[in-house]
Formats: C-alpha cells, sequence, structure tokens
C-alpha cells in the first residue's frame, strides 16, 4: 500500500511540476522573451524589392521593410536577422518558431487574420496586371483567353478568384516561384500578364527600364502588414508602437524618400 501511495505521490508530483512548467512557459511575454534571446528574424520572399531583396553587387539582403525592421530591432535592444524563407510555406516557417515575425510585403487578408496576428498596415498597395508595352492590353478585359503568371503563396490568387469575370476570362494561369522570375517569363513571352504588387511592379520597371507598363485598372487594393504568431499579441503591439514612434520622429519618412523618392508610408 505504502509502495501505490508512493509511487501516485510521486506521479502527481510530475504532474503538477510539468503543469507549472507548462504555465511558465505560457505566461513568458514574447517581448521579454525576444529580448533574450537577443535577436529580431524577420521571414521574407529576398526577391520582393524594394521591400526585401539582395544586393546584386554585396549579395546582402537590402530595402524598405529591412530598414524598417533593422531600426525597429535597434529600438528594442536586440540584434536584426533577415531569414529568408519559402513563401509558400510562410506561416509554418512562423508557428515552428524559425522566425519572429513575417515580414516583406505581406498583405493583410481575413483568412490571414484568422491565422496570425497583425499589425495596422504601414503601406497600401494594388494586385495589379504588367504587360509588354506593345502587348495591346489595356484593361482586365483584354486578357480574355491569355495566360497570366502569379507568384506562389501570393495574395495576387486571392485578387484573381474574387474578381469572378476576370478569373473566368483567363485562358491559363502559372505559377512561379517569386515575382522576378515571373517578369522574366513576360520578357519573353511565356506569360501575357503577370499580376503582382503595384509597390513591387512599378519599382522594378523603373529599375530595369524593361519594355513594361502597369495596366491602369486595378484587381485590387490591399495593405500591408507585419505578422506574428497568434500568440504573440504583446511583440505585435510594441513593434506597431515603436514604428508609429518611427514615423512621427521623421524616420519611416527618411527610409521612405530612400526607396520611393517620397514619403508613402500610412503609419498614424
Amino acid at each position: 500500500m505504502k509502495k501505490i501511495i508512493g509511487c501516485l505521490l510521486l506521479s502527481c508530483a510530475v504532474f503538477a511540476l510539468a503543469s507549472c512548467k507548462k504555465n511558465a512557459k505560457q505566461s513568458v511575454n514574447p517581448v521579454e522573451a525576444l529580448k533574450s534571446r537577443g535577436t529580431f528574424v524577420l521571414g521574407l520572399d529576398a526577391s520582393f524589392p524594394p521591400l526585401g531583396f539582395r544586393d546584386n553587387d554585396t549579395n546582402e539582403i537590402v530595402g524598405y521593410d529591412i530598414d524598417l525592421a533593422k531600426e525597429v530591432a535597434k529600438r528594442l535592444g536586440v540584434e536584426f536577422k533577415a531569414q529568408p524563407i519559402d513563401w509558400k510555406a510562410k506561416e509554418m516557417e512562423l508557428e515552428t518558431g524559425k522566425i519572429d515575425c513575417i515580414w516583406n510585403g505581406f498583405t493583410i487578408t481575413e483568412e490571414r487574420k484568422e491565422a496570425l496576428s497583425f499589425t495596422e498596415a504601414y503601406l497600401n498597395n494594388e494586385q495589379v496586371l504588367v504587360v509588354r508595352a506593345d502587348s495591346g492590353i489595356k484593361s482586365l478585359s483584354d486578357m480574355k483567353g491569355k495566360t497570366i503568371g502569379i507568384q506562389s503563396g501570393s495574395s495576387a490568387q486571392e485578387a484573381v478568384d474574387d474578381n469572378k469575370a476576370f478569373a473566368s476570362s483567363i485562358g491559363k494561369t502559372i505559377y512561379f516561384k517569386d515575382n522576378i522570375t515571373a517578369l522574366n517569363d513576360l520578357d519573353i513571352g511565356g506569360v501575357d500578364a503577370v499580376v503582382m504588387d503595384s509597390v513591387v511592379a512599378n519599382y522594378s520597371i523603373a529599375q530595369t527600364k524593361k519594355p513594361f507598363v502597369v495596366v491602369d485598372e486595378a484587381l485590387a487594393n490591399e495593405g500591408y502588414g507585419v505578422g506574428f504568431r497568434k500568440s504573440e499579441g504583446e511583440l505585435r503591439d510594441a513593434v506597431w508602437g515603436i514604428l508609429k514612434e518611427m514615423s512621427a520622429d521623421g524616420t519611416v519618412a527618411a527610409i521612405c524618400d530612400k526607396w520611393f523618392g517620397k514619403n508613402i508610408s500610412v503609419i498614424k
């Protein structure tokens, strides 16, 4: 009997200890946990200029979002690390703890808000058609029976699906690992148009000087936010609070001017 009671008491003690450890883990503030780790890891598609991409000369990851995040990390008192990820598996990368946030022209959608904890929008964007200048395509209706290119896992697909008339008129959709590859295919005539972010499209056209144009008629209006784990609202709020401070003291405007030539931030 004593042996049985002893075993029961030991089991209860082990269970209680495990419960305490679990509760302690759950009660850790994510901001303090980040500071304890000492590094703020940003997950991104490193081929998304001008928000996050590799510089051809230095091979370093640079961009508008990178500059914003570096300053946030500095004000949090931690190091910064840009971690390229498979954009199709971005949510999994976040949930498994490999990154602290998804920050790279990450469109806020209702579906994503159910799974992630988002900041407010810091930039506005549109999903647009990029076509060759000599294509004769001037509107969405001109794409009937033609082929579009889309980056896998991007919000461009949702923009197409939400426009029923446009989606049903398309002849074929080809998926690419990133927008740069899609634009290269457009250049050689593999697709008739690429559906992509206007922020990226306009920057790419200006930088590459390729004979592309953006169709005036947009598919969708969007906002970019920073996505965190659902359980880490405190970290989201801390980052957003710093971004608001950066907006108030002129830091955001200076970073905007560097990459866009003007202040296009919507941080209030």
